[in-house]
Order: structure tokens, then sequence, then C-alpha cells
């Protein structure tokens, strides 16, 4: 008896940890969480979205709250790819201080619609 609840335990623990990261997600989180130091109000998309993409977030200049980024938590973001682009515009150039690759984008996106 005491074996099936030590297999009941262990069957719980697995269901409630997230699958993992695909490679491109594994990618897209680093980018995420990667210090540019271009900006010094926001060195890293984490300035304003937090370190958690599930979380809102708060503009480090504007202090307006932000949704937040993972597409589990706000099923309206990346739905709309001309927002998508115009948000990718304005936050590559002001934190990583150039335009991000289609890449980057994608691996980006990928984490997003992954992270639980």
């Amino acid at each position: 008896m005491r074996s099936l609840s030590i297999l009941g335990l262990l069957l719980i623990s697995l269901n409630s940890h997230a699958a993992p990261l695909s490679p491109p997600a594994q990618r897209g989180e680093a980018f995420f969480h990667q210090r540019f130091a271009v900006n010094d109000k926001m060195p890293a998309c984490t300035a304003c979205h937090t370190d958690n993409p599930l979380k809102p977030g708060q503009h480090a200049i504007t202090g307006k709250t932000i949704q937040p980024l993972a597409v589990s938590a706000n099923g309206e973001r990346f739905s709309d790819p001309a927002k998508v682009e115009k948000w990718f515009g304005r936050n590559c150039k002001e934190v990583v201080g150039r335009a991000c690759t289609a890449d980057e984008k994608a691996d980006f996106v990928a984490y997003m619609r992954e992270v639980r």
C-alpha cells in the first residue's frame, strides 16, 4: 500500500511540472532574460515585463501596466501580426539597440507560446 502512495505522489509531481521547452523556445527564453545594456532604464525585456512572462509588467519609464506576454496568461498576445511587428520594432530598438532578426522574433514568440 505504501508503494502506491509513493507512486501516486510521483505521478502528481510529474504532472505538476511544465513540459520542457522546445529548442526555439529555450533560445527565446534566453533572449528574454538577456541583458543588452543599451539602455540603462531598460537593459533587458524583463525591465518592463518582469522575470515571469505570466505576470503583468510595468513600463520602466512611464509606469504604465503591461499585460502578461505569455499567451497562456493573455490570449490576445501575438494574435495581431501588425501589432507584433510594431512592438518588436519599438522594443528591439530600445532594449537590444537594433532590429531583432526574424529568428530572434520566432524564438521569442515560441517561448511566449510555450511558457506555463
